[in-house]
């Protein structure tokens, strides 16, 4: 049976769902690649809150999709802007988030890391203030046994001076830290506060400040997680970086091609649209492990239109789609957000988002994705 789905211009298609998923299964662990799915949190829909209350989490549904990732042999990106850190969830539910996702990997034997950030900073402070602020996560998350990734600072953006404060902040960060970490460069189309990162607009001069933090501590820095959404700028940025020093592309418009690599080289992964696409990017990384990169891309190049989908401007909303996606799934059982981000994309853009997801085959049961479809669509008012 078809279904009518509204579209962008004001009018609607009728679109025949796929009846079967894409038959996908579990295999052995990964070997030429290390891969992050970045997950997001699942929202309790009963709890009596506002779009300025304290995040209300359902733990068991956001545990359980973990264990989805874990066993499809993907690591998790814990806490990150997927989980909506900075967007609805304050720093009091990360750090609750960060104690039980790493409990739950040690349970089960999935590979976990875990944002650091200053998101406990309600403004712009001085840079001892930024520097505890960033110490009390990266506390945290060491006792709890997962890789430290060291985020971007609003705080810090905000409050620096200029590229010395960056090399100041993050060397003390680094020499503090226990273990390697990955650094995370997010682009201003993620997150408008972090224009200018690194000390300047520039992203050349960017990139020089963010190679001279990483040459000071090679020894500290496991890898780079770069979320420019510009290929050009992490191949030449990879090439750059110390032996040793692995590049985990952020880019959800380019991640396929820069995977794969090419002779001088390739990025490992750390994508929040590894979200959605769980399964079957874990597939097509096990077809890679074998030599088979043509393999590879086939079976991965599909998915960009989606990606390119969810991720588009205001590419922040991105969450949006992906828990959405997650609704469609079966992985939850509503489609509610902290801080009420349900609503933060349209109506024709869920309505493509769920067509694309579906001809790709990511829905386990197209049946239940199709008729929560419609059951979105009957809450707007779109008659079928």
């Amino acid at each position: 049976m078809s279904i009518r789905l509204p579209a962008a211009d004001g009018t609607s298609r009728t679109y025949e769902p796929r009846r079967e998923p894409l038959a996908v299964t579990a295999g052995t662990p990964f070997t030429s690649r290390t891969v992050f799915s970045a997950a997001h949190v699942v929202a309790d829909p009963y709890a009596d809150v506002t779009p300025d209350s304290p995040a209300a989490v359902d733990w068991d549904a956001t545990l359980a999709f973990r264990r989805h990732l874990w066993a499809h042999g993907l690591g998790v990106a814990e806490a990150m802007d997927t989980a909506q850190r900075g967007m609805g969830l304050d720093w009091a539910g990360a750090a609750e988030l960060i104690r039980r996702s790493a409990a739950e990997a040690r349970a089960v034997g999935g590979r976990i890391a875990c944002g650091v950030g200053t998101d406990q900073l309600t403004t712009a402070g001085s840079l001892p203030a930024i520097r505890a602020a960033y110490e009390e996560q990266l506390a945290l998350v060491e006792e709890s046994g997962a890789q430290a990734i060291l985020m971007a600072s609003r705080a810090l953006a905000a409050t620096a001076k200029g590229p010395e404060d960056y090399l100041e902040v993050y060397g003390h960060l680094l020499r503090q830290a226990a273990e390697p970490v990955i650094l995370h460069w997010l682009g201003p189309m993620f997150d408008p506060a972090l224009e200018g990162y690194w000390g300047s607009a520039d992203l050349d001069t960017a990139t020089g400040t963010f190679l001279e933090v990483i040459a000071a501590h090679p020894d500290k820095v496991d890898g780079i997680k770069v979320s420019l959404l510009d290929a050009g700028r992490e191949v030449d940025l990879r090439q750059r970086l110390p032996d040793g020093v692995r590049c985990y592309t952020g880019d959800d418009f380019h991640y396929p091609e820069l995977i794969a690599g090419d002779a001088q080289g390739f990025s490992h992964a750390l994508l929040g649209i590894f979200d959605p696409l769980g399964p079957l990017a874990a597939q097509a990384v096990r077809v890679l492990d074998t030599g088979d990169a043509a393999g590879f891309r086939a079976l991965l190049d599909p998915t960009v239109a989606l990606s390119r989908h969810l991720f588009r401007a205001p590419t922040r909303f991105y969450k949006t789609g992906v828990v959405f996606l997650a609704w469609l799934a079966g992985h939850q059982s509503h489609f509610a957000m902290v801080g009420g981000l349900q609503s933060a994309r349209s109506l024709p853009h869920l309505a493509r988002a769920y067509e694309l997801a579906d001809g790709l085959g990511l829905f386990p049961d197209p049946k239940l994705a199709e008729e929560r479809m419609r059951t979105l669509l009957a809450l707007y008012g779109v008659n079928q």
